[in-house]
């Protein structure tokens, strides 16, 4: 039995913290946290957005984006920030990346 009708393609990158943390004072990229208002205003990587994935908003917010732009997305653990990955890849968007384990184990400073 073939179950690849399950399976859901994954077509970004995730990377670790070193790596995004670099690629976030690139020009052209923006850093977007998928968690909730709440665990945002708890603590951000400095220059984040807020775009909760979990919104029933969230769709039409992210049409509003460029596609043509990098977008680094993290969340607490990497789930929510995969998920979102996914979807903006579904809608066109050239370059999303997720930060692999998200905050669990992001080593530099939130704001």
């Amino acid at each position: 039995m073939n179950n690849s009708s399950n399976t859901v393609s994954k077509n970004y990158r995730e990377i670790a913290s070193g790596e995004f943390h670099d690629l976030a004072i690139m020009p052209h990229t923006i850093v977007v946290d998928v968690r909730s208002a709440g665990e945002f205003e708890g603590g951000k990587i400095r220059g984040a957005i807020n775009l909760d994935v979990s919104s029933s908003d969230f769709m039409n917010q992210i049409q509003n984006l460029s596609k043509d732009i990098t977008y680094l997305i993290y969340c607490r653990s990497g789930n929510r920030s995969g998920m979102a990955c996914a979807i903006m890849n579904e809608m066109g968007f050239k370059e999303v990346i997720n930060l692999k384990q998200g905050l669990l184990l992001w080593p530099f400073e939130l704001v």
